[in-house]
């Protein structure tokens, strides 16, 4: 099957059956060489990695898979009621389909949420673990304060900007909507005025997400709390909502593989005061109704990562904060000399 985004060359694409789909995947480097295996975020596929495969240096195979619904893994329903936990079964499937050992796993963003998950499954398997503007441990939307306590009781506040998801089911490609896919990319993905010269690649793999109730968006049901919409247990957004979404049992696993938490310093989508945060957008000014931020105050998404990860030091367990300077929510794409510096130190 040939796959909807033409690769770099380095990079080689192969279907592998597992017992639970068929799964999508990209290969760099030598077929011996220790495993690398990387998981990408929400609105994007394996494409996003395909230059970080190609910097690895000798002796490593990067592994990059497509999740169910994005690029060109089997379209398998997103059941959020679950977590995330199906694309963790997923990628242990592909795993051992493809008969690896032990190997480094590395997630970015929604997938750095579904690579805490996955360390917690499968501990004894990895040899490092990075975590990429990874996801709260308490997932992203619906929680408050240091320790995860979520806002209200049914997942509120959620939702998404109902002119991008259009974008993406037209397959828009251009700057004039302001919420194209392209213009988000731009503004948010990685840092302006940085502009990769894989662009329409990455435009390509980004239109390559399933629209609907049960892939992206997913699902929502009315609520009495603010705004006015909760979670479903349908599709990716409820799923990584602190309703369903809980990976801040890290701390007590054993083994403890070393972890490297490396994020961009003006990321907007991960933060404090994210901006696809719905409290943060309502602390701001910038929707209506806002109850107030000591009823709905933003997610402290970096202070509720650091605390599970300090916890997890405090555990017999080490990890690493690396800060990317001048870069946004995909350091590995807009300043990847600096990424890879700490990245290949992090895997030895």
């Amino acid at each position: 099957m040939p796959t909807t985004v033409p690769t770099l060359p380095g990079i080689t694409s192969q279907m592998v059956k597992t017992d639970r789909l068929h799964v999508h995947v990209l290969f760099s480097g030598p077929e011996d060489g220790v495993p690398v295996l990387f998981v990408h975020g929400n609105v994007s596929s394996a494409t996003f990695w395909e230059e970080t495969m190609l910097a690895l240096p000798d002796g490593f195979r990067g592994i990059a898979v497509d999740l169910r619904g994005y690029g060109d893994t089997e379209t398998l329903p997103i059941d959020a009621t679950l977590g995330l936990s199906d694309m963790v079964d997923d990628i242990y499937s592909l795993v051992q389909a493809l008969g690896l050992g032990q190997y480094h796993i590395v997630g970015h963003s929604m997938g750095g949420g579904i690579v805490m998950k996955y360390t917690i499954a499968h501990a004894a398997d990895l040899l490092t673990v990075t975590l990429v503007d990874p996801l709260s441990p308490y997932g992203y939307g619906g929680s408050k304060g240091v320790d995860g306590e979520m806002t209200y009781d049914d997942g509120a506040p959620t939702g998404v900007n109902p002119e991008f998801v259009q974008a993406l089911a037209d397959g828009e490609r251009g700057l004039e909507n302001p919420m194209s896919p392209r213009n988000v990319f731009r503004q948010f993905y990685v840092k302006p005025p940085f502009i990769p010269e894989n662009e329409e690649a990455l435009i390509s793999s980004m239109l390559t997400t399933r629209i609907g109730d049960d892939w992206y968006p997913g699902t929502s049901v009315p609520s009495d709390n603010w705004p006015g919409a909760a979670p479903g247990d349908r599709g990716i957004i409820p799923a990584f909502n602190r309703k369903y979404f809980d990976a801040s049992a890290l701390p007590s696993i054993e083994p403890k593989p070393p972890i490297l938490w490396i994020r961009g310093a003006d990321d907007l989508i991960v933060g404090d005061m994210a901006m696809f945060d719905l409290a943060a957008l309502g602390a701001m000014g910038a929707m209506p109704g806002y109850p107030g931020a000591e009823e709905c105050p933003p997610q402290p998404m970096l202070a509720q990562t650091r605390a599970v990860l300090e916890q997890y030091r405090a555990q017999g367990g080490t990890f690493e904060e690396a800060v990317i300077m001048d870069a946004g929510h995909s350091p590995y794409l807009d300043r990847p000399a600096e990424f890879n510096a700490v990245f290949h130190a992090h895997l030895g």
